[in-house]
This record gives structure tokens, C-alpha cells and sequence, in this order.
């Protein structure tokens, strides 16, 4: 997806523009990856950002600083965007719960968590069910999302394991759905577009 956002953003690879801040697997591989953007799409940006933890950098009016994530890809690290105007908002990317993750998000309005498996589920490298209520009970976010959700979290039913985290956390919890759209502000808005085919009809 990284690609074809940066053919959109150079206007079809013909402005040099825009920044990307991504881990060193992703820019440059590593022992258990491949390079994730071409050299092609690289070298018509502005700015590259290798992230690392405990990395802040700016983007504009956004401050921006990097978690630790823990996952098979050595280099993986999490996001979390500060704006002046509304708060904080944070993306965990795809991680296991480990001591001291909920650190990198306390204090944001808004958690987007990668929990790929449900509850009773743990496949090492990856979230589950259990992991995001501990993080959410450490963080204490106004409103959290599950994405990257797995085929057993699909089979197991997302919205179930979202209203599990939100009676247990008291946070409100969604699972991201296709064309979701979630508006951050003064209050945060989610809304989810109208109900297609899902993988659900194929099994």
C-alpha cells in the first residue's frame, strides 16, 4: 500500500514530496524480511525517517514518536502522533503485550491496536483479546480500535471480542471494519460504512 501512496502523493511519481518515517525492515530489509518500498518509490520523496523507539521527530504541526514493538520482524516499532489542537492519537502496530508497552500510550485519546488473534488464542509476535485489555487498562484511551485482525478473530467475530475489551477496560471499543472512517477532534467520531460482503459468506 506504501507504494501507491507515494504515486499519489509525487503526483504519479513526477514531484519529488512528502515524507515517510518507517522501521529499517521496512526501508532496507533485514534477516526475516525483504524490503517493503522499492528504491524507485524511495528516492522520489522529500524526507526518509528510519524509526527506532524512543525516536521523536516533527511533520509539520505533528510531533511524532516511536514505540517499541515486539514482533518477528526485529525492526517493528509502534506510532504515536501528538496534535496541539486535540490530543494525542496512536497506531501500536502488529506486536505481543510485553512490560512497559502501555507506557508508550498513555495518555492518548485514541488507541488503534493490531490484535490479530481472540481471546484464548496467543500466537507469539501478535496481540490478543487479553493483551489489548491490558494495554488499554495501562494507556486509557477515550476510544480504542482493533485492526489487523487475523482469521481466527474473524471466525471468533470481532465485535464480540471489541464489546469483551470495552466491558472489562470501560473503554469505548470498536473492530475496524472496511471504509470505517473516524473523524479526531474535540470529540472522536467513528463511522462505519455500508455493510458489503464479508469474508464471513466464504466459510
Amino acid at each position: 500500500d506504501a507504494e501507491v501512496l507515494i504515486e499519489a502523493m509525487t503526483r504519479g511519481m513526477t514531484k519529488k514530496r512528502g515524507v515517510l518515517a518507517a522501521s529499517k525492515s521496512v526501508l532496507r530489509g533485514s534477516e526475516v524480511c525483504e524490503p517493503s518500498i522499492s528504491k524507485y518509490h524511495q528516492q522520489m520523496l522529500e524526507q526518509i525517517i528510519e524509526a527506532v523507539p524512543n525516536m521523536r521527530f516533527q511533520v509539520a504541526d505533528l510531533a511524532v514518536s516511536v514505540a517499541e514493538a515486539r514482533h518477528t520482524d526485529p525492526d517493528a516499532v509502534g506510532f504515536k502522533f501528538e496534535t496541539k489542537e486535540y490530543g494525542d492519537f496512536a497506531y501500536t502496530s502488529d506486536t505481543e503485550y510485553f512490560e512497559g508497552i502501555g507506557k508508550y500510550y498513555r495518555g492518548v485519546r485514541l488507541l488503534m491496536l493490531c490484535v490479530m488473534r481472540p481471546a484464548g488464542k496467543p500466537w507469539k509476535g501478535h496481540m490478543t483479546t487479553e493483551d489489548a485489555i491490558k494495554i488499554i487498562q495501562e494507556a486509557q484511551p477515550e476510544q480504542a480500535v482493533l485492526t489487523h485482525l487475523g482469521m481466527q478473530m474473524i471466525f471468533q467475530g470481532p465485535a464480540r471480542e471489541a464489546k469483551l475489551i470495552e466491558e472489562k477496560t470501560g473503554t469505548p471499543t470498536v473492530a475496524a471494519t472496511d471504509g470505517m472512517r473516524i473523524v479526531f477532534g474535540e470529540k472522536i467520531g467513528v463511522q462505519t460504512a455500508k455493510p458489503k460482503q464479508g469474508l464471513d459468506k466464504f466459510f
